[in-house]
């Protein structure tokens, strides 16, 4: 992890994992459907845009977090589809994320590094959310990691 922020407690980031795991099987499938589908049909009507569409918040949190790591780990295979769903879940409000979990989406992107072009989207977006100060660490490297999406 990068110097100067905070670590997560393992059964925080295990949590993580344990909620992620629950939508990875679907969120795997829709990605798959979508790789082979019409990238030019509207997001509400591919397999991702029907499954983040049949999500409770908790839930969309959850397969936005499967799916900016799947992101970040195959950057370097075809991830349209999965970039597709982290955006739209990027702009979306009112997710209630939590600051362990967009520690967590950071931690992911600065390990990912700037090959992954789209590696803030998602936690710029859910630290947005979060009140003034709720990420000293943070905010303490600077205003440049707000710019590096």
């Amino acid at each position: 992890m990068r110097s100067g922020r905070a670590r997560l407690d393992g059964a925080v980031v295990q949590g993580f994992y344990d909620r992620m795991r629950a939508v990875a099987s679907a969120a795997y499938g829709a990605i798959e459907r979508d790789r082979v589908g019409d990238p030019g049909r509207p997001f509400a009507d591919t397999a991702c845009g029907r499954l983040a569409g049949s999500l409770d918040p908790a839930a969309l949190r959850a397969l936005g977090m499967w799916a900016h790591h799947w992101c970040m780990r195959f950057y370097d295979d075809d991830t349209r589809p999965g970039l597709r769903l982290v955006r739209d879940i990027a702009g979306r409000r009112g997710l209630g994320w939590t600051v362990d979990e967009v520690r967590w989406m950071l931690g992911e992107s600065y390990a990912a590094g700037p090959a992954a072009a789209h590696r803030f989207t998602l936690p710029l977006a859910a630290a947005a959310e979060l009140p003034d100060g709720a990420l000293p660490e943070v905010d303490a490297i600077g205003a440049d990691w707000r710019l590096a999406g």
